[in-house]
């Protein structure tokens, strides 16, 4: 039986908590699937077309979990994020959080 798969969702500027998170689900014998460049944290300049590329490729990711941990530092859930939790909800996915969250914003 493989391992369960896990999907990190968050915003990038959290670079320490993809790398924390990354490094706990995998200690705990999990895949981990994760954003492929942190485009916030190392203050990168994409443009609108990677950035709406960067989104459908991460959407993939989920398509591939078997759930989703969403890193949202300090209640904190971008647009992107949000995008993302819509999705997974939508395909099925079983959500945690780094942080319970305010349910009113998701």
């Amino acid at each position: 039986m493989r391992p369960r798969i896990v999907c990190l969702c968050g915003s990038t500027r959290f670079a320490w908590a993809f790398e924390r998170a990354n490094a706990e689900e995998t200690l705990n014998g999990k895949i981990v699937l994760s954003v492929g460049c942190m485009t916030h944290a190392a203050n990168l300049n994409i443009t609108e077309d990677q950035k709406a590329a960067l989104d459908v490729l991460h959407k993939h990711k989920i398509d591939l979990a078997d759930e989703v941990l969403v890193l949202n530092v300090g209640g904190y859930i971008g647009e992107s994020t949000r995008s993302e939790i819509e999705y997974a909800k939508a395909a099925g996915k079983p959500i945690r959080y780094m942080e319970e969250p305010d349910n009113a914003i998701i």
